[in-house]
């Protein structure tokens, strides 16, 4: 009971971010999440909406024979250091776990409000600086649930056309979620249970999706952008001390 009382609200919340503004999914449900269960437990009660949602991300659109074999070797990289970071949560304190995704909400979200123009890098730099940025994206992934930073300015700064950019980010959540489910099952840390609940989030995130889908034209989507960005960057600051304290 106690977790549909948490869960339902939480998806609800996301799926309409994500409906709306077409991101922020499981970033916003683990951030919602940390502040009642330890980062594992969120990581992975976020882990099959998020997987489910991303999948139609990734699959709809008409572009991934386009971007999937120019940032391939990106995701995958990112894929591979989420499942080995992952694989250290069992070892690591909840608490720095907890501080360091607030860090990355806060960092996220000054990036995005702050909105740099990064400048493009050519092929040949995009070629071999893609692999490391990949594996930094990764690794923070699987430490705190969040694959935003580097990776999101990563895809703007290579300059995406915008239906590549949902499309190609939406196949990196669902790789790294993927690896993700290994790691922390690898770990003993995804019990029936959790993935029992998890899969209660389904209905509400997909909810919240439709009903922020039918909001997108009456709200301003820009404006609602900064303030989920805000509002982020708010929970992160408020992790990040309350792991401190």
């Amino acid at each position: 009971m106690a977790d549909l009382l948490l869960i339902i609200p939480v998806f609800l919340i996301a799926g309409l971010v994500k409906g709306v503004a077409g991101f922020g999914l499981p970033t916003v449900s683990i951030a919602l999440l940390a502040l009642f269960r330890p980062l594992p437990e969120a990581m992975a009660l976020m882990l099959v909406p998020s997987l489910a949602t991303n999948v139609w991300q990734a699959l709809a659109g008409g572009t991934l024979r386009q971007v999937a074999p120019r940032i391939g070797v990106f995701l995958l990289c990112s894929a591979v250091a989420a499942f080995l970071a992952a694989g250290q949560l069992a070892r690591a304190d909840a608490a720095l776990l907890s501080g360091l995704l607030g860090l990355c909400l806060v960092g996220s979200a000054t990036v995005a409000l702050a909105a740099p123009s990064l400048p493009a890098p050519s092929p040949r730099t995009e070629t071999w600086l893609g692999p490391p940025v990949g594996l930094v994206s990764g690794a923070i992934a699987g430490l705190t649930g969040s694959y935003l930073v580097p990776a999101a300015p990563w895809l703007q700064a290579i300059r995406l056309p915008r239906d590549q950019f949902v499309q190609g980010f939406g196949l990196g959540v669902m790789m790294v979620n993927g690896a993700l489910a290994a790691g922390l099952a690898g770990g003993g840390m995804l019990p029936a249970g959790l993935g029992l609940a998890s899969c209660i989030g389904l209905v509400p995130a997909f909810a919240g999706m439709e009903a922020g889908r039918r909001l997108r034209a009456r709200l301003d989507e820009a404006a609602f952008r900064r303030v989920v960005q805000v509002a982020l960057g708010l929970l992160g600051v408020w992790l990040a001390v309350r792991a401190l304290t």
